[in-house]
């Protein structure tokens, strides 16, 4: 059925021109009509690979607390044993519902209950005539995990966005990090469609006055997640700081992203959850930040890997070459043989080793350039950058979540400004030899940067949607490849020395999961922090020979990515792949973390 409106009379000469002032008869008027050809659309839902609903619109039950008169004490004790909660419950969740500690309620105070509860107080509603009982359509979520991934649709999250406003850390949040549900939002409400004829005074159509649109309904969300990867990722990291982002190196897909601390999604939209905003607006470990797709850090020694592949592409090294492990140049935390390839370099992560590797690329004097040395630099950094650039690196990688970071490579014309001077040499540049000094990366960067090299030289870009509506496709640019300037033979040379870090010797040796017939290839990474513990890194593929998971980790002040970041790592690929962990020694890892770093809760 059709609903109609007049919205407006004009008069004009033409049909064409209906703002004309003039007119010289009836038949000249026309009437503007808006007629609305379907009624409200449907929310789609969010769901996760395996079609179980992580986000839907669905009716919620509200228990409404009188202000005045509240309840006495007697009857809060009363409450809380009739809706089956403990003795302190009702009155933390009301202090919870308030937007700041010791806040008094302005008005009648609003509690979410779970179908159970509500069930409770209808059968004893009699006995509580100061009880309002009732049912709001809402935004839901069906977990409490991958809060930064789900997000929230700003219609959703009013209560949340007005309190940020009111705190000093709401502008540096960059709050329109809504995730996917503001990210596609569009699609998930999908459009009412309208018609706008325009008519004469007799009632016939003479054209439109704005361009018809099409009913469309609001269309489901088929997420690349793995809910069930996801909350076991999110049990241990918890209350850490630092993230762990895996995807599939096939298809982009990404298969769990956690930004840690972690915290349950409807925190930031259930009306009863100001106090639990306002401690994650205040906390000072910055939850409500999603790591790995804005938050860009040195990478450490994980961007050896880009660095070797690089060298071998310009010519400036072999897989062959070796380079004595000199202390002067810079220090070396591991104790080891001398590296007399690229593979016992990458197994023993050696930093004089790749201090002259860089070393090469940059400070080699092409023929053409034999009496400039500084032109020569600028020239080999330049050329550098060009290639690391292609790795998706200092820009952005396109992916389906808003305030997404392009990182930073340096170029030439920075450290001429940096240094005050274009005649930098190589030893006031050498950091970014062993992924720090001014390298920025993001987790969505680095665990792409393993996609590239399990492809041997190409990428799609990381993406969690996999499929919107009944077409079971991403958005077009999701199923593109993307071709680094790196030939495949020099990604593959990094191989051998991916798989030597976690055999007898390697840095990553304790981490293998060749007990189960997984081979993985990693690389791990401790970046220098002078403000506090270092931060632990990991990034690896695996299966080696067909990889289906490309893994990042990333742990703030957790020390050494041998010891912190890669058992993180080897948990997730081995849950992924065989679906438990079987090893003794990995249970007790596991018990371990789940223990220490609970999330937030």
């Amino acid at each position: 059925m059709l609903v109609l409106w007049g919205v407006g009379v004009v008069s004009c000469s033409s049909p064409d021109s209906p703002a004309s002032s003039s007119a010289s008869s009836p038949a000249e008027t026309y009437i503007r009509h808006r007629e609305l050809t379907a009624g409200p659309t449907r929310r789609g839902e969010v769901l996760d690979r395996h079609d179980s609903i992580l986000v839907a619109t669905r009716p919620v039950d509200l228990l409404t607390l009188p202000l005045r008169p509240g309840l006495d004490s007697v009857s809060s004790v009363q409450l809380n044993r009739l809706l089956g909660w403990a003795d302190s419950t009702l009155e933390r969740r009301i202090a919870t519902a308030q937007p700041y500690a010791g806040a008094r309620p302005r008005g009648p105070v609003e509690l979410v209950l779970t179908p159970a509860e509500a069930a409770r107080v209808r059968r004893h509603q009699e006995d509580w005539p100061q009880l309002t009982l009732s049912q709001r359509t809402m935004r839901t979520y069906t977990g409490r995990t991958a809060a930064t991934v789900l997000g929230y649709a700003s219609a959703n999250a009013q209560g949340f966005l007005s309190q940020a406003k009111r705190y000093r850390r709401g502008r540096f949040y960059n709050l329109r990090s809504g995730g996917v549900e503001s990210y596609y939002n569009g699609i998930l409400n999908g459009h009412r469609g309208y018609l706008h004829p325009l008519l004469d005074a007799r009632g016939q159509r003479h054209g439109t006055w704005a361009a018809d649109t099409v009913f469309q309904e609001g269309q489901d969300l088929h997420l690349s997640l793995d809910s069930k990867l996801q909350a076991y990722a999110e049990s241990l990291l918890g209350g850490r700081k630092g993230y762990l982002v895996a995807l599939d190196p096939r298809t982009g897909e990404i298969l769990c992203s956690v930004s840690a601390p972690t915290y349950a999604p409807a925190f930031l939209t259930d009306p009863d959850e100001a106090g639990k905003r306002r401690e994650l607006l205040e906390d000072e470990d910055m939850p409500l930040l999603n790591r790995p797709a804005m938050l860009a850090n040195p990478p450490g020694s994980v961007f050896k890997l880009v660095n070797a592949a690089i060298a071998l592409q310009l010519g400036a090294t072999t897989p062959a070459t070796g380079f004595p492990c000199d202390q002067s140049l810079i220090s070396c935390v591991h104790h080891h043989p001398e590296a007399r390839n690229l593979t016992m370099a990458l197994q023993y992560s050696c930093n004089p080793y790749f201090y002259q590797v860089m070393r090469a690329v940059i400070s080699r004097v092409p023929d053409s350039l034999a009496t400039d040395t500084v032109a020569a630099r600028h020239a080999n950094l330049a050329a550098w950058r060009h290639l690391a650039k292609s790795f998706g690196l200092d820009t952005l990688l396109g992916t389906d979540v808003p305030r997404e970071s392009p990182g930073f490579l340096p170029t030439p014309a920075y450290y001429d400004k940096a240094r005050r001077t274009p005649n930098w040499t190589y030893r006031s540049i050498y950091s970014l030899s062993i992924g720090q000094g001014e390298i920025n990366l993001t987790g969505l960067q680095m665990a792409n940067m393993m996609a590239i090299i399990a492809n041997k030289g190409w990428y799609i870009a990381p993406h969690f949607v996999r499929g919107i509506g009944t077409t079971g496709q991403p958005l077009p640019r999701f199923l593109v490849k993307h071709y680094t300037l790196v030939d495949s033979a020099n990604f593959a040379a990094l191989l051998p020395g991916m798989l030597a870090v976690m055999r007898r010797g390697g840095t990553a040796e304790a981490s293998s999961l060749a007990d189960v017939g997984i081979a993985i290839a990693g690389k791990t990474g401790t970046v220098q922090n002078d403000e506090g513990d270092d931060h632990a890194t990991f990034v690896g593929f695996a299966p080696a020979d067909h990889p289906k998971i490309a893994i990042a980790v990333y742990l703030e002040n957790a020390g050494f990515g041998a010891t912190a970041a890669a058992p993180c790592a080897a948990l997730v690929i081995e849950k992924y792949l065989r679906g438990s962990i079987s090893s003794p020694r990995r249970k007790r890892w596991e018990r371990r973390m789940q223990y220490r770093h609970r999330p937030y809760r």
